[in-house]
This record gives C-alpha cells, sequence and structure tokens, in this order.
C-alpha cells in the first residue's frame, strides 16, 4: 500500500493539491494505490471500488439535507416560512444559507422559534453542500476521477486503458478549468441542479413546499 495505509495526514498530502486547496478552496490528496490482481471480477469490482466514495458521498448529502428540512420547521417562525417559503431558507442559493453558514445568523434571530438550532443547521447546510460538490466532482468523467472509471466500466466493458502521460495530461486539465472558473461553473450548474430536485421532492413529501 506505499505506505498509505495510515491515519496520519501527512502521508496523504499532494503537495500540489494541498496549494490549490489554499489558493482556491479545491483540491486533492494522493489516491490510494487498489491492487486490481485481488478482483475476482475486474469490471464488476472496479465499477464496486469506483463508486464506494461517491455512493457515501451522495448517502450522507440525501440524509442531511433530510434533517435540515426537518431542522427547517423548528428553527424559524411560522410567519417567516408562510411569507418567503421553506425552499429560500435551506437552499444554497437561498438568502438565510448564506447568512447561517457565514456565522451571520445572530442577525436573524428575530425570526427564530429556537435559535440554538441555527448552529445546527449551519452544519448540516455546510455538510449536505460538502458532500454533493464531492460526489459530483468525483463523478466526472475525467482521468483519474472516480467517474472515468464509471464510464470505463459501465459503457467499454473496462476495455479503455491509458498510459500515465494521458492521466498526467488531464489532472493539469483539471488544473487549467480549476484556474480559469470554468469547473466551478460548471460544478455549479450540476450540484444546483441536483439539490434543487432533492430538496423539492423533500419539501413535496413532508407537505411543506
Amino acid at each position: 500500500m506505499l505506505g498509505r495505509l495510515s491515519l496520519d495526514p501527512r502521508k496523504h498530502l499532494d503537495p500540489i493539491g494541498t496549494v490549490f486547496m489554499v489558493l482556491f478552496g479545491f483540491g486533492w490528496a494522493k489516491p490510494v494505490p487498489v491492487n486490481p490482481r485481488n478482483f475476482r471480477n475486474r469490471v464488476r469490482d472496479d465499477l464496486l471500488v469506483s463508486l464506494a466514495g461517491v455512493t457515501v458521498n451522495f448517502t450522507l448529502f440525501l440524509l442531511s439535507l433530510a434533517l435540515a428540512v426537518g431542522i427547517n420547521g423548528l428553527l424559524w417562525k411560522p410567519e417567516l416560512i408562510s411569507a418567503v417559503g421553506s425552499r429560500e431558507l435551506i437552499s444554497s442559493d437561498g438568502a438565510a444559507f448564506a447568512y447561517l453558514v457565514s456565522g451571520q445568523g445572530s442577525q436573524l434571530t428575530e425570526y427564530m422559534r429556537v435559535p440554538w438550532l441555527q448552529y445546527v443547521q449551519r452544519f448540516l447546510m455546510l455538510f449536505f453542500s460538502l458532500n454533493l460538490g464531492l460526489g459530483v466532482f468525483n463523478l466526472l468523467p475525467i482521468p483519474p476521477l472516480d467517474g472515468w472509471h464509471v464510464l470505463d466500466d459501465v459503457v467499454f466493458g473496462g476495455r479503455l486503458s491509458l498510459n500515465p502521460q494521458i492521466h498526467q495530461i488531464a489532472r493539469y486539465g483539471l488544473m487549467i478549468l480549476a484556474l480559469t472558473g470554468m469547473l466551478t461553473t460548471l460544478l455549479s450548474t450540476l450540484t444546483g441542479a441536483i439539490e434543487s430536485g432533492v430538496l423539492n421532492l423533500f419539501l413535496l413529501m413532508t407537505g411543506r413546499v
């Protein structure tokens, strides 16, 4: 495992990925090596490994968003919910999200039923947006991301084989997309659409539209 089977974060730091995290809020760690010779079924098992991380991300996204929908009715006064709607108070593009996540929720306490719940809601908002972003990013069909393996295994039956130079070029391509803002725009569009659809479904199911 190249010394990577460790909880020591220093073993997993990627120099360039760390610099990007500091400068742009977006980065990566060294990938954990997987030995395909241990697979019983190469295509199936590679697909399962590739989907493991994003499955956790999307599961945590769904759970934390569902909890945020539930807490929303306890946090805010009914008059505010009736006036602006539950979606505006939960969605990451809503005004309440900006206030709570930036730590300025105290400015809205007059509209709250249980003010201390703002800290719980703040955590849930950060948690669901972070996990959704990670899940969507890792599913982009660009090597070496998990989405590339999913595309290869599902569409091409694991027959695609790229040399290390292509993987390096793809990594630099991701850097260029990040530096130009194109990656942020793409991720914002995708995560916004998914979050909106799931949130609307949850609100419809709970009768809080």
